[in-house]
């Protein structure tokens, strides 16, 4: 890890809404909770990346958000993130979404960070 890697460091991220993000069981195609999960990690992930050493990554380890309101298929919502703590090699994040003024989430993402050789 980079002595850049700090408590504090933020990161941003817009994304359109697609049908293919939707869940099948709902009449109307809006913005699913394993989506926008995703979309939260991806968010998180490239924030950290960018202060890891060239042999490092994160991975995703805890999840704790709600889903408060729906963004259609055709909206952006825009992801929100500050890495909060560092303990270790665990990373948490405070994260947010939303389309608008709309709150779609909040709440926290943790990911360690892992050599990527334990992947060879």
């Amino acid at each position: 890890m980079k002595e850049t890697l700090a408590e504090g460091i933020e990161g941003a991220a817009t994304y359109a809404v697609t049908a293919e993000m939707a869940p099948p069981h709902l009449p109307m195609p809006v913005l699913s909770t394993p989506s926008m999960i995703q979309l939260i990690e991806g968010t998180c992930l490239a924030t950290a990346q960018d202060h890891l050493d060239d042999t490092e990554t994160t991975v995703g380890t805890h999840v704790c958000v709600s889903h408060e309101a729906a963004a259609s298929a055709g909206e952006e919502v825009e992801v929100t993130c500050r890495l909060d703590t560092i303990e270790k090699r665990r990373l948490t994040f405070q994260v947010k979404v939303t389309c608008g003024d709309r709150v779609l989430s909040e709440g926290t993402h943790q990911r360690a960070v892992v050599d990527l050789s334990r992947f060879g």
